[in-house]
């Protein structure tokens, strides 16, 4: 045997002298401390990952998903590296981190957290530099910082606290890094071509305690071409409005031009009018020689439009009072107000059938919409209920545009998921997060979120959000709690301890 065979030995034995004997909590305590003691490194590792403004775009070069995508992918490869961990690189299209604990012949049971690293766009009206990463009150701001870079940071200091312990563990831990889980998946589905998935894990892309069900989600457009008109009265030049379909859009504009100045005194006062009436942030101001409509709204995350107010929805509301020159354009926004407006479980639109006991009702969500002189095209997200399909969600908004010369195009699908309660790996991860807070009336939930545990087998999503705490993912001012982002990181190094020792 070699001389660093023997110190390996040595050190191995010296690790299982130090757990030996020890009880599952007495272990829990000394991996919590050890997290206490990295509270400085994730803090500012944190911060430094906010600073890269990873929202996925066009390619580029060798890089599929936009260089900013690819500097926040090469940020976590290159500090796993340099604390030892394995690493891999499917191509650019994500990748993993990975810590071998247990070497046999037969291919070993592997744990995953399958984190993702692009954001969605800041969106407007922030307090705070949306890429800065500053700590305020506690509290660190900026886009990622809870969906999902924060988590991400937390699952992979949990991992390094294992690790640097010595803890042994019977399987292997990977940490996976998808790069566009905000927009097409296609990062994932390509990691998957070439990466064996792992056999069971969680995402920390959702709520605690921990979600055993995801409604599905459905992204479809509704478009339509408009037709030529002789008529010389009011136009809608351009009408534009969201960042993304999983957005509550929070700014929309609208151009009107009339060659009768008069029309433009009569529609202020509309505008004026309903933002006094609704409490609205509507505005119309002169452009040259046109009129420009502009509305603020609240963002929110696609899955939850409650918490939000679409600024598609308040022009469309305004637009609506207004007599257009051309027929087509004023059906639409007609068919808009009666079948969509701020209706934000779709009755309007066909979905009063769609909802379930276990899951509730469909939700809506219009994210985004571009519409000029020829045509419009509006696009639409719903969450469907875990035991409905996607045919009845297009099935039932079909119904209700047949006759009409509007169209659906589908965008984007992913099944619903749902894992019993009395499972295992439900049961481990209430025990870790009921023992770690004190809650013990948590209970699972299902969200109407898409996390990326659709994408692999025995998959739920286990946090980072913490009941009570304040939901702003995908709107301004986004941020984590510094002590829920240590917290988080104490309950998954529990939880890949319990379920990997």
């Amino acid at each position: 045997m070699s001389e660093d065979k023997n110190r390996n030995s040595e050190a191995d034995l010296k690790i299982d002298n130090e757990f030996a004997g020890k009880s599952d909590e007495e272990i829990a305590e000394i991996i919590k401390s050890a997290v206490e003691d990295k509270r400085d490194d994730i803090i500012s590792t944190l911060s430094d990952f906010i600073k890269i403004e990873s929202i996925a775009g066009e390619a580029e070069r060798d890089m599929p998903f936009g260089e900013n995508v690819h500097r926040a992918f090469s940020f976590m490869l290159d500090m796993a590296e340099r604390d030892g961990f394995k690493t891999l690189n499917a191509d650019n299209y994500g990748g993993n981190i990975r810590w071998d604990r247990k070497k046999t012949s037969e291919r070993d049971e592997t744990m995953g957290i399958l984190c993702h690293i692009d954001v969605v766009p800041a969106g407007k009206f922030w307090d705070y530099e949306p890429f800065g990463g500053e700590i305020v009150d506690g509290k660190m701001y900026g886009r990622g910082t809870a969906d999902d870079k924060g988590p991400t940071i937390a699952s992979y200091f949990a991992l390094k606290c294992l690790k640097d312990l010595g803890i042994k563990l019977s399987k292997n831990v990977e940490i996976i890094l998808g790069l566009d889980e905000e927009t097409k998946w296609s990062g994932m589905d390509y990691y998957l071509s070439k990466v064996d998935a792992p056999d069971f894990g969680f995402t920390p892309d959702a709520d605690f305690p921990v979600v055993n069900g995801e409604k599905g989600v459905l992204t479809f457009s509704l478009a339509q071409k408009f037709g030529k008109t002789q008529s010389k009265g009011i136009s809608l030049k351009s009408f534009k409005g969201g960042n993304a379909s999983n957005m509550v859009a929070d700014y929309a504009r609208a151009v009107i031009n009339s060659k009768n100045k008069e029309d433009y005194q009569w529609i202020r006062e509309q505008v004026q009018s309903l933002a006094s009436s609704e409490d609205f942030e509507l505005r119309a101001r002169g452009v040259g020689q046109s009129l420009e409509i502009t509305a603020k709204g609240i963002s929110a995350h696609g899955s939850t439009p409650e918490k939000g107010l679409n600024a598609i929805s308040i022009i469309m509301q305004l637009l609506n009072k207004i007599p257009f020159d051309n027929d087509d354009v004023g059906d639409f926004i007609k068919f808009y107000n009666e079948h969509i407006g701020f209706d934000l479980n779709g009755e309007r639109l066909g979905l009063i059938g769609v909802e379930d006991e276990v899951s509730g009702k469909t939700t809506v969500n219009v994210g985004v919409i571009d519409m000029t002189q020829d045509a419009v095209k509006l696009t639409v997200n719903t969450r469907y209920p875990v035991t409905k399909t996607d045919e009845d969600v297009h099935e039932a908004v079909a119904e209700t545009i047949r006759g009409k010369a509007i169209g659906i195009i589908r965008e984007k699908h992913m099944a619903p998921i749902y894992v019993p309660e009395d499972s295992p790996l439900i049961q481990t991860f209430m025990k870790v997060y009921k023992e770690a807070t004190g809650d013990f009336e948590a209970k699972p939930k299902i969200i109407g979120g898409g996390t990326y545990s659709r994408a692999m087998k025995n998959f739920v999503a286990y946090g980072g959000i913490f009941p009570g705490e304040e939901e702003l993912a995908h709107q301004k001012n986004e941020y984590i709690k510094i002590d829920s982002l240590i917290a988080m990181t104490k309950i998954y190094a529990e939880a890949i301890y319990r379920l990997c020792k």
